[in-house]
């Protein structure tokens, strides 16, 4: 009798023994979980008003809380030298939005504002690669809008584009950014005046698919960081672009009274560079963009696709674009977004 109860104390006490060494695993693996969770870093972690937008990714993912999110590929975090920094990828050919053929992994703000009232947004970047095929001869090929401002009224245009842009075989690329004329009237065209900040603008390509204008000898190479700040206060807006051993490039344009309202006025690298879209001729509205909503966009807006410059998709596929240079790549480690301040002239 004895030794039965002493056998069956005996399993008692080896069951309470592994059921404790399984909790105490379990509770290890549970903290481990937390650990390896904690120690990831997200976008948000690096960029902290990324509660203030919505963001659209190369392969057509819609995602408006980007607070702990990111998306391999596409969105994430990649630290270098000690310095995390925010990447931001998309093919040369994948799902776009609803008014373009490019595509973009991008944040929108989602608060929206007029002229009049304002914002201001910064970045610091530094684009890592842009599409290596495409036509010379079409200005968008080889290039990358970092910065908008985007119109969510009328033609819904865009008051300002930050492009990047790199042909081929050079080392340096260049930075400029263009306006769009908010044209009277419907269905006159799209038109863009476009001003140099580092290197080349938007006007300036190639004599052929294949041949490439001089290389820009105050370009911005890949890999080189440089910033942009636009503020816009009561209707004027306020570009400020700074990069180590380069000149600080200002410029200041109003967005409530037009500079293109006859045609006279419009200049004559639009009339050529958009010589084939002319129906009549097309002019701006006297008070250009003035009490239309327009919000912000910040990241990689691929300007690479395969039809208006013949750039190379595979069939779409998004692996072999990456595999082989048919993508665009932007590194942002600082940005903000807030309302727009009296200007420093």
């Amino acid at each position: 009798m004895d030794s039965q109860n002493n056998k069956t104390v005996f399993k008692l006490l080896l069951l309470i023994s592994i059921t404790i060494l399984m909790n105490s695993c379990g509770d290890d693996t549970k903290k481990s979980n937390e650990e390896v969770s904690k120690a990831k870093i997200y976008p948000s972690d690096v960029i902290p008003f990324m509660d203030k937008w919505k963001i659209l990714l190369g392969d057509g993912t819609h995602v408006d809380d980007l607070v702990n999110y990111q998306k391999d590929d596409f969105f994430y975090v990649e630290k270098e030298n000690g310095t995390n920094w925010v990447v931001y990828k998309t093919p040369n050919a994948g799902i776009t939005s609803r008014t373009s053929k490019n595509t973009r992994t991008e944040l929108g703000e989602k608060a929206h504002w007029i002229p009049e009232t304002g914002g201001k947004l910064t970045g610091t970047l530094k684009v890592q690669h842009v599409s290596t095929t495409g036509h010379a001869t079409k200005a968008s090929s080889y290039s990358v809008v970092i910065g908008q401002i985007h119109s969510d009224e009328g033609h819904e245009n865009e008051p300002l584009k930050i492009y990047y842009k790199k042909f081929p075989g050079h080392t340096k690329g260049s930075v400029f950014w263009n306006y769009e004329i908010n044209t009277k009237g419907d269905n006159i065209g799209r038109f863009d005046y476009s001003t140099a900040v580092w290197g080349h603008d938007f006007s300036v390509v190639g004599s052929s698919p294949t041949d490439y204008p001089k290389e820009p000898e105050n370009g911005i190479a890949l890999g080189e960081e440089f910033s942009y700040e636009v503020n816009v206060y009561k209707g004027v807006m306020y570009l400020t672009f700074k990069s180590e051993g380069h000149k600080t490039v200002k410029h200041i344009k109003s967005l409530i009274k037009s500079e293109f309202a006859t045609r006279e006025d419009v200049p004559e690298q639009v009339k050529k560079v958009y010589a084939n879209r002319e129906k009549g001729g097309g002019v701006e509205r006297e008070m250009a963009y003035a009490g239309e909503k327009n919000y912000f966009k910040q990241g990689c807006y691929n300007q690479a696709n395969p039809g208006s410059t013949k750039s190379e998709t595979y069939g779409g596929d998004i692996a072999k674009q990456y595999e082989n240079g048919s993508y665009a790549e932007v590194w942002f480690r600082e940005a903000t977004l807030g309302e727009g301040i009296t200007p420093n002239k």
